[in-house]
C-alpha cells in the first residue's frame, strides 16, 4: 500500500474527505500524448457530443457535486449550487464562442479562396484554483477540449476531491481515456507539469506563481501561457443619491464579502469622497454586523462560510495587523470566531494617506478605505495598483461613467453593480499583474487554437510575367 501523502481537510470541521498520493507527471503527460491523435482527428461534431453529455451528467449529478464542492471549500450550499449551474452552463457558451472565434471561414481574396481553420495546441495543462474549483478549470478544459486538445490538469491540492469528480463526470459523458488526465500534488508538481512535455500551460491563481510561470515559459516562446490572477480592486463611490444608499451599501457588501472575499474580482479598495462618507460607511457596517458567517449546510443559509484554511485565515490575520500597525483606523476588526478553524468576520479598515501599503490581494473578507479629495484623486487612487482585473462605479451618470472607464485599468469595469459581476458569454481577464492579455471566458477558445490561413485552388494556378529571359 503506497503511504498517503495527499489530505483535503474540510475547513469547517478539520475533517479529512479524501487522501492520495502525488500524481506522476510524466505518465500523465505521456497518456495524454498518446490520446491525442485520435481526439485532435474527431469530428467537432464528435467534441460537441461528448461536452453536451458532460453538461447532462453534471445536470444529472448537480446536489452531489454542489455538496462536494461545500464540503471542500466551506462555501455555502446557495453559492455552490450557482457554481454548478456555471460549470453546465459553460458547455453552451463555449460551443458557441468556438464557431465563432476558432471555426472555419471561406472566402475570397483576387480571385483565390481563402480559407482559416484553427489547429488544437496538442496536450495543454491546466492548473486550478481553490476558490471555484469546477468552475474556473472547466472554463479552460470545455473550450479547449472543444479545440481537439488533450489535457493534464492538477487542481489545487486543496480540493483534489472536487477535481477527481469532475473527472468522474467527463469519463461518464464518454470522453475517451487519456484525453483529460488529473494529476494531484502541492507547488513542485505544478512546476514539474509545467516543464512538461506539453504544448501550453492555462492557468488561473495568484500573481505570485503565474509570475513564476512566466519566467519559466520565457525560453519556450512557442508554448502558449493564458495566465489569470488576481486583483487589487477598486470601487469608488461618487455623487450617490441619497435615497440610494441602501443600495449602494449591498453592492459595496457584495463586493467586498462574497465568497469570503474569495474571489479575484472582490473589491479590496473602497475610495469615496472625504467628507461625506459617513452616511455610507453607518450603512456599510450595519450590513457588516448582520452578516451570517457560518458553515455550507447551515439553516439558515450564512452569507459566507470560512477562508479555505487555517494558514489563509493566518495569513489574512497578518495582513490586517500590518495595516493597523501602520496606523490604519479599524472600522471593523478582522477577527477568528474559532482559533482553530478558519471562520473570519468581514472586516472594514480605514488606510487613507497611509504611506507604504503593500499592493497586495489580501484574499479574504478585507475591505480598505480611501478617502479622496475629489475626482481626479479618487481616478489616482484607483489606478495606484499594478493590478488590474475589475474596478467599479457606484453613482454618477452616464457621463461620470464613461470618464470613469475612459481612465479605468481594467480587464472587468462595471457600474452600479458589484465588481465581482461577470458574464461568461463576455471575456474575462485583466492587465498587469492580473493577466497576459489572454482573457478567458468566452474568449477562452482564442487561446486553445491556433489559426492557419490558407490560399487554395483546386489545380495548380500560376505563371511568371515578369523578369525572365526570353
Amino acid at each position: 500500500m503506497s503511504h498517503i501523502e495527499l489530505v483535503s481537510i474540510d475547513p469547517c470541521t478539520g475533517e479529512a474527505i479524501w487522501t492520495g498520493t502525488p500524481g506522476n507527471v510524466a505518465a500523465a503527460i505521456a497518456a495524454a500524448r498518446a490520446a491525442l491523435p485520435g481526439w485532435a482527428l474527431a469530428s467537432l461534431d464528435d467534441r460537441i457530443a461528448v461536452v453536451r453529455a458532460f453538461k447532462a451528467v453534471v445536470t444529472d449529478r448537480a446536489d452531489a457535486f454542489a455538496r462536494l464542492i461545500a464540503t471542500e471549500t466551506g462555501k455555502p450550499l446557495w453559492e455552490t449550487k450557482t457554481e454548478v449551474a456555471s460549470v453546465a452552463a459553460k458547455v453552451d457558451i463555449s460551443i458557441t464562442a468556438q464557431a465563432e472565434r476558432a471555426g472555419s471561414r471561406t472566402g475570397e481574396v483576387a480571385g483565390v479562396r481563402q480559407v482559416l481553420r484553427h489547429k488544437p495546441h496538442g496536450v495543454l495543462a491546466v492548473l486550478g484554483p481553490y476558490n471555484f474549483p469546477a468552475h474556473l478549470p472547466n472554463g479552460h478544459i470545455v473550450p479547449a477540449l472543444l479545440a481537439g486538445n488533450s489535457i493534464v490538469f492538477k487542481p489545487s491540492e486543496l480540493t483534489p476531491a472536487v477535481a477527481d469528480f469532475m473527472a468522474d463526470c467527463w469519463a461518464a459523458a464518454g470522453l475517451p481515456p487519456g484525453v483529460l488526465k488529473i494529476v494531484h500534488g502541492g507547488g513542485d508538481t505544478g512546476r514539474t507539469l509545467a516543464a512538461g512535455d506539453i504544448d501550453g500551460l492555462l492557468f488561473t491563481g495568484s500573481a505570485g506563481v503565474g509570475g513564476a510561470l512566466a519566467r519559466q515559459f520565457a525560453d519556450s516562446p512557442g508554448k502558449i501561457l493564458a495566465l489569470e490572477m488576481g486583483g487589487n480592486n477598486p470601487l469608488v463611490v461618487w455623487d450617490t443619491d441619497p435615497a440610494t444608499l441602501d443600495a449602494v451599501a449591498a453592492l459595496v457588501v457584495q463586493s467586498a464579502y462574497l465568497s469570503a472575499g474569495q474571489r479575484c474580482t472582490c473589491a479590496r479598495r473602497l475610495i469615496v469622497p472625504d467628507g461625506s462618507e459617513g452616511p455610507l460607511l453607518d450603512r456599510v457596517t450595519a450590513l457588516i454586523d448582520r452578516i451570517i458567517v457560518g458553515a455550507p449546510f447551515d439553516e439558515p443559509q450564512p452569507f459566507m462560510g470560512p477562508v479555505i484554511a487555517n494558514h489563509a485565515a493566518d495569513g489574512l490575520l497578518a495582513g490586517a495587523a500590518l495595516l493597523a500597525d501602520k496606523g490604519a483606523r479599524v472600522i471593523r476588526p478582522l477577527t477568528r470566531h474559532r482559533e482553530d478553524r478558519p471562520f473570519l468576520s468581514p472586516a472594514l479598515y480605514d488606510v487613507t494617506g497611509l504611506s507604504g501599503l503593500p499592493d497586495a490581494e489580501l484574499f479574504g473578507p478585507f475591505l480598505q478605505v480611501i478617502r479622496v479629495a475629489d475626482w481626479d484623486a479618487a481616478i489616482a487612487a484607483a489606478n495606484a495598483t499594478q493590478f488590474g482585473l475589475s474596478a467599479g462605479l457606484i453613482g454618477g451618470d452616464a457621463a461620470l461613467y464613461d470618464r470613469f472607464w475612459a481612465a479605468s485599468r481594467a480587464g472587468v469595469v462595471n457600474w452600479n453593480r458589484p465588481t465581482n459581476g461577470a458574464a461568461s458569454n463576455a471575456p474575462f481577464g485583466g492587465i498587469g499583474l492580473s493577466g497576459n492579455h489572454r482573457p478567458s471566458a468566452y474568449y477562452a477558445a482564442d487561446y486553445t487554437a491556433w489559426p492557419v490561413a490558407s490560399l487554395e485552388a483546386d489545380a495548380p494556378e500560376g505563371g511568371i510575367a515578369t523578369g525572365l529571359r526570353a
